[in-house]
Parts: C-alpha cells; structure tokens; sequence
C-alpha cells in the first residue's frame, strides 16, 4: 500500500478537563514522538479516554494546549485535525457492504472512483479482509467487523491515529491475535498511535511506552518493563502484573542489636546501610514492601530464619503454571509456582520473601524508595 508517511508529535501541556465540578484530567503534561505506538493505561474512569477525545477535538480542553508538531490545535475542528479515531464500538454502516464501509471517508472527499478502487483493494488486502468486500456488518465475527473499522481509518492515511479500547468488544482468543495484528499494522503504516486501554496485557506488549493514568492525573510515563519492573508508586506496582504485586507493611526496627524489616509474621535481616536508606525515606519507620508472585518462593520445609508459616486458601491451576492463593495474618496473597504444585486448601507451606527482588514504598506518601 502506498501509504504517506508523516513525522507527527503531539505535545500535551498542562491539559485539564471539568465537567462541572468533576475533575476529569489534571494537568496532564505529555510527549508522544512521531510514528510511536503510545498506550494511555489507567482503570475505567481514570480520564484516559477524555485525554484521546480532546486530541481529537471532540472534548474542548477546560485549560491547557494541544500541540501537533508545535503547532497549536486547540481551536482546529476535528476535521481538520486530520486524525482517525477507532471506538471499542464498530460503528459500521449496517446497510453498506465492507467496500462501501472502507471507502466512506473517500467518498465523502469526492475521490475518483477508480482511486477509490484501487486504495480499498490495498487497504482490505493489508487487514486480509479483501475476501469479505461484498459483506454486509451482520455476515462478519467480531474480529472481522473490528478490521473493517481498522480499514475504513487506514485509508484515510490520517496523520494520528487514536484508538479508544478497540478490543474489548471481542473475545479474549482473538483480543490475542489482534494484538499482533495491531502491532504489524502500526509497523507497516509508520502512523503514530495512541492507544487507549484498561488491559495491562496490551498495554506491556504493544506499547512503545506507556502513560499509566490515576484519578485524571498522569502518574509515570516509560517502556513496559521499565514501568514493570520500576513502579513509580503502589498504585502502578498494582496495577501492573498478573497476578497483581503483593503488598506487606512493614515496620523498621532494631531488635537484640539486628536490624530487621518487621512485617509481624516475618522479620528480614538488613544490613545497616540498607537499613539506614530505608529509614531515612520511610515516615515513621513504617514502609510498604511489595514482591511479585512469581519472586516468592513456596515449600513445604522451612528454608530459613525468615520463612513463614501460612495456609493454603485455593489453588488455581493454569497449565504453564500454578497460582496458590495463601492467607496469613488475615489476609490473602498470591504466589505463582510451577504446574506440578499440588496443594490441598487448609494445608500448611512456608514462604519466602527473596530480598532483592522487593520493592520498597512510602507507607505515607506511596511513593517507590529506591533500594
């Protein structure tokens, strides 16, 4: 397909959004670079999709700018903004055909008939619905339907592309393949896109980067696994990973000349500069310890001074692997393990916090201490 190139940038500053006294997006500051694949991450609610509108000019912006290669848009309509938007709903015409769907943006523009031909044809061959041309949406799958309204933006051969969680209306076998679809087809067309998604899983494997958003602000921006694998604060060290982190607080003490990271049922041994760091940093002495399922380790024997006892409350098997759910001092944490574990509800294992791979956070302000 012949496609345009464009070298676009939008440069968000200081944007906010109020529906009345709601605070939708606060003071968001954001660079996306030209032909990245750019991923808005939050819960539902968060403002991410409100953030996606106002770049496409459908939300006007209560203050702040909108920047398409430097140049300011805000008062641009959004059809001059020369952007493709894909909603999570299809939105086909239900009594064109797949051709006439496609071709709609051409047709509106009054483009030549046999150019409309000849981009339709390249375009549906490069979503590989070019078999389905004289469909109507009520003879396609979900899958089908969602390439159509991929197409119909493609041909458009926009400068941005926004997609606001276009894979949430299809089953979670295809969500896997149009994954990869979505990310050979941003590859080939060289656009940028920003993507907006609640699913960590396709934010960790399609993104370029990632902006995690909570409560209409933008709390980190990075590579998925520098945001993995460095959360800024608890809530992106929870909100990222499946299973999600688990959280243990802590408290900072000396104990018989020892200094320990107390987390009641168990107590880790810290040498003093380590000890030292974390106290400095920790309001109180308090801190929050977190650790990800798949770094605990589980048995059935004592490994040491510092595993502890806890109780087997499910088991969910997964093929690959195996999560057991455990409970101690009240509460329920998780630990992924290999397929073979085989536990019984009620049983007794020990468990053990390996050091350095912790993440340590501000029991106050939840911000991340580096260790």
């Amino acid at each position: 397909m012949a496609t345009r190139f464009f070298v676009v940038s939008v440069r968000l500053q200081n944007l906010t959004k109020y529906y009345r006294n709601l605070l939708a997006v606060d003071n968001v500051n954001l660079e996306i670079r030209d032909r990245e694949f750019f991923i808005l991450l939050g819960p539902s609610g968060c403002g991410k999709s409100t953030t996606l509108n106002m770049i496409a000019g459908l939300e006007e912006p209560t203050s702040g700018n909108i920047y398409f290669d430097g140049v300011l848009v805000n008062d641009v309509p959004p059809e001059r903004r020369d952007v493709a938007m894909v909603f999570q709903s299809f939105a086909l015409y239900p009594t064109m055909n797949v051709f006439q769907n496609i071709a709609f943006p051409l047709t509106l523009r009054k483009v030549p008939k046999d150019e409309i031909r000849r981009r339709v044809k390249e375009t549906a061959a490069l979503l590989r619905i070019d078999h389905l041309l004289e469909k109507r949406p009520y003879e396609l799958s979900g899958g089908e339907k969602q390439r159509v309204a991929l197409a119909r933006a493609v041909i458009r051969e926009p400068k941005l592309f926004l997609l606001d969680e276009p894979l949430s209306n299809i089953d979670a076998k295809l969500r896997v393949y149009m994954r990869a679809e979505l990310i050979r087809l941003q590859k080939d067309i060289q656009t940028t896109t920003i993507y907006v998604t609640h699913d960590q899983v396709e934010a960790m494997t399609m993104g370029h980067r990632i902006a995690v958003m909570n409560n209409g602000k933008i709390v980190q921006v990075g590579a998925p696994l520098e945001v993995f694998n460095k959360p800024s604060n608890l809530f992106v060290a929870g909100f990222i990973g499946t299973p999600p982190m688990n959280f243990f607080r802590c408290r900072l003490r000396s104990i018989e000349g020892s200094n320990v990271l107390d987390g009641g049922f168990f107590r880790i041994r810290l040498d003093p500069e380590t000890y030292s760091h974390l106290h400095q940093n920790a309001e109180g002495g308090e801190i929050v310890l977190g650790i990800r399922p798949q770094d605990l380790k589980i048995t059935r024997e004592r490994l040491g001074p510092e595993s502890f006892e806890a109780e087997i409350f499910a088991v969910e098997p997964l093929g690959t692997e195996t999560i057991v759910d455990f409970q101690v001092g009240g509460e329920i944490y998780k630990a992924l393990t290999t397929p073979s574990f085989a536990g019984r509800i009620g049983e007794k294992i020990y468990v053990t916090i390996p050091f350095e791979r912790a993440h340590f956070f501000s029991s106050e302000s939840e911000a991340r201490i580096l260790a």
